[in-house]
């Protein structure tokens, strides 16, 4: 298959945007759509005006810990020789991992600020996250990036800087999977109550073992190439300690299992129904 004619962006008269930076907006606006409608239900814990103020910081974080992982992760070199490139975020450039790491940073400055627990506001907001991921990926493929190994598969698809042969789709697998696969299992596993931690732990676990898989298709970054075994790539080994905490995380939950307190205002909503 050829690759599509698609313009990486939408020119409106001297107005360029990035259908790449369209993606991370989607994905915000779904998370907040996403994030309001589950705070509407009784008990939720959350207020749906608090969710705009949540993904607000999760955003800042993706953006800022996502160059400074892709920076220290796959092009610290490039930085120590030039240190504007770092802020050259139009030239690309972006690790999930990083990211995560802001997340989780940001996260922390929200719980503290709303007087939350750590891990409730994971829980919370692990759900809304892969569709923004799926759209992401979405993006990476509109721009010819991160494509995989040569493949006979009728899928294979021919990228403009891949050379003339059919190669793996990567990014539409890591769409596919870490996106909407991810999705549905968290958001139906989430819409039970479960245990604190137990819906943090499943998201780490299904992206790193969804990532681990699709890295053996991908092509490594050409600066680093493989970093052990002559097959395991940067992702994959990111990834370990997703699935190992991940795992933890859920093991522990249900052997240990403590549940979200009500917050102040839910106790006053029932005491004055009460009275």
């Amino acid at each position: 298959m050829k690759f599509p004619d698609i313009d990486p962006a939408i020119h409106i008269g001297p107005l360029t945007i990035h259908w790449y930076g369209v993606m991370y907006l989607v994905g915000f606006a779904l998370a907040w759509y996403l994030g309001v409608r589950r705070a509407k239900k009784p008990g939720s814990g959350w207020k749906p005006d608090e969710v705009a103020d949540l993904i607000m910081f999760a955003a800042v974080g993706v953006v800022v810990g996502g160059r400074l992982g892709y920076v220290l992760f796959y092009g610290l070199s490039e930085a120590i020789a030039d240190p504007l490139w770092i802020f050259r975020l139009n030239e690309g450039g972006m690790s999930f991992h990083g990211g995560l790491l802001g997340v989780l940073f940001a996260i922390w400055l929200f719980a503290r600020r709303t007087k939350r627990k750590f891990w409730d506001v994971t829980d919370f907001i692990a759900p809304l996250v892969p569709l923004g991921l799926g759209f992401g990926r979405i993006g990476n493929f509109i721009n010819g990036e991160l494509w995989g190994k040569e493949t006979d598969l009728p899928w294979g698809i021919i990228f403009p800087s891949g050379g003339n042969v059919p190669r793996h789709p990567s990014m539409l697998y890591e769409a596919f999977l870490e996106g909407l696969v991810l999705f549905i299992i968290l958001w139906w596993f989430s819409s039970k109550r479960r245990p604190r931690r137990a819906v943090s732990g499943l998201f780490l676990v299904g992206y790193g073992v969804f990532r681990f898989a699709v890295e053996f298709v991908r092509i490594p970054d050409v600066q680093l190439g493989y970093i052990a075994f002559d097959w395991m790539t940067m992702g994959q080994i990111l990834s370990l300690p997703m699935i190992i905490i991940g795992i933890w995380l859920l093991v522990d939950s249900y052997r240990n299992p403590r549940y979200p307190e009500p917050r102040e205002e839910e106790l006053e909503d029932t005491e004055s129904q009460e009275g």
